[in-house]
């Protein structure tokens, strides 16, 4: 499943900085702006994926996953 985040660009003093707006941590500094949303995607799905292992570790044996929209 495809899931939308919002990643809040902007070019200062000659590199392209970004943040993604619904999970602090994931941003990042690149030379160019393709190269900036490149990162910004790589580095978004790696904290996704650190977080995922992290909650199932912290919950141990017998846990549920289920999905919620908001």
């Amino acid at each position: 499943m495809l899931q939308a985040y919002t990643a809040i660009i902007k070019q200062d003093d000659g590199a392209w900085i970004g943040w993604i707006e619904e999970v602090p941590g994931v941003n990042c500094q690149e030379a160019t702006r393709e190269a900036l949303l490149a990162s910004l995607r790589v580095t978004l799905a790696e904290a996704l994926e650190f977080n995922c292992a992290e909650a199932r570790d912290a919950a141990g044996k017998g846990y549920e996953e289920l999905s919620i929209t908001i």
